[in-house]
Parts: C-alpha cells; sequence; structure tokens
C-alpha cells in the first residue's frame, strides 16, 4: 500500500513560526513533525510515500530527499504552481502516483501514536475508511459518528485525518481546488464509509500553543 502525506497548508494558525518553515517541518521533540510519520511508516512496511507540497515546498524535499535515509522512497506532487489544491485536490493531482489500489492518506500536522495497517482491505462498495478520535477541545461538537462500522454524518467522533480510499472516491472530480469533506459526506450518504475509533495518542496540531504542550508532554516523558 502506498501512503501520501498531505504537506501542502500554509499552517496561518502557526504564525509567526510557519513565516519561514513549513508545518511539517516544525520540530516535535527535537525531530521535524513529518519525520515521526516516516519513520512510524517505515516500521510499519510502508516503502513508498507520496508527499504533497506547496507553501515554502522547496524546504521539504531539500530536509527530506528521496526518503533513503528512512528507509522508503518519496515523490513529492508539486503544488507550487496552482497554490495548493486543498485536500481533495492534492490526492486527485497525486492519483497517478498512488496507482490503482487503496492507499493510506494522512495529515502532516497531527502526532499520532495510531498504527497505520500496511494490508487495510477495504470492502466490496466502500470507498473509504476513516479513523476517528474522541473530540479534543478545540473540536467539541465532533465530525461523523458511528453506527456499527458504518460511519454516518450525525456529529459524535472527530476525524483524525487518517483514512485508507478507493481511487474511486475522486473519480470524475475536476482537477483543481477540492476539499475532502464534501467528497466524504457524499459517500457517507450512500454507505460507502467505514470506520474505526482510535483512542489512543492524537494532536492535532493547529496552534502554537498546542506545539508547545506537545514538545512539554515529550519532555516529560523522555
Amino acid at each position: 500500500m502506498k501512503c501520501m502525506i498531505l504537506s501542502a497548508g500554509r499552517g496561518s494558525r502557526m504564525r509567526p513560526l510557519t513565516d519561514s518553515t513549513p508545518k511539517p517541518l516544525l520540530k516535535v521533540g527535537g525531530i521535524p513533525l513529518i519525520v515521526w510519520h516516516l519513520e512510524k511508516l517505515a516500521h510499519q512496511d510502508f516503502k513508498d510515500i507520496v508527499i504533497n507540497i506547496a507553501y515554502l515546498g522547496k524546504q521539504i524535499p531539500l530536509a527530506l530527499g528521496d526518503g533513503r535515509d528512512w528507509g522508503v522512497n518519496i515523490v513529492y506532487s508539486d503544488e507550487q504552481k496552482e497554490g495548493m489544491l486543498e485536500s481533495a485536490g492534492g490526492i486527485i493531482k497525486a492519483l497517478k502516483l498512488l496507482g490503482d489500489e487503496t492507499f493510506l492518506v494522512v495529515n502532516g500536522d497531527i502526532f499520532t501514536s495510531y498504527d497505520f495497517q500496511y494490508h487495510r482491505k477495504l470492502a466490496k462498495g466502500i470507498l473509504a475508511h476513516l479513523i476517528l478520535v474522541p473530540n479534543p477541545p478545540h473540536n467539541p461538537n465532533g465530525d461523523f459518528a458511528l453506527e456499527g462500522q458504518k460511519v454516518t454524518e450525525h456529529p459524535q467522533y472527530t476525524f483524525s485525518g487518517i483514512g485508507y480510499y478507493a481511487p474511486a472516491l475522486f473519480a470524475n472530480i475536476p482537477y483543481g481546488k477540492n476539499k475532502l469533506a464534501p467528497l466524504l459526506r457524499q459517500a457517507i450518504k450512500e454507505g460507502k464509509v467505514t470506520g474505526e475509533l482510535y483512542q489512543g495518542e492524537w494532536l492535532d496540531i493547529g496552534t502554537k500553543e498546542r506545539l508547545d504542550l506537545l514538545n512539554a508532554n515529550l519532555l516529560n516523558r523522555y
């Protein structure tokens, strides 16, 4: 299975840290955030990684190269000319790099102990499998609910930014800026999205305050 790490965002809420550094390269425990993902993915048998880049995007390939330092192969989907395509738009541009099978997508600005599942298969007719988490303080109402293994639209849990997708979810979607949520909601209405609740460590590093809190926790832990 291939994996895409979404890394093209501007990180406006992280300013001034992101004025000169793309958010995936901000340090967590002294290590760039995206490297935590690479190390975990490599440990869990992922070898082929796609990373999309836009804002300050040249810095990411300079820092990570082709991935050989972590035992993976990185290819880059460059959105710098388009000026960021949003989550679904970035995935659509990268589809040719992701192949015809189920692929994993991970937001580049989360920190988690979730074990990525290299052998995850989507059931027949299912377009996505989402990892949900208990609602954090910054998203108290949640995004989606679970009824058994099926995801429903009623807000109950928060979407973690980790999902397994069939290329068919993005079929016939025009190239350009596209958000992921509307595609997911349509597939959910059609009963084509499954999910699971993950209750382990997970943090959306969307602000400097959350980054500082995570670094303080890691310092105390180690």
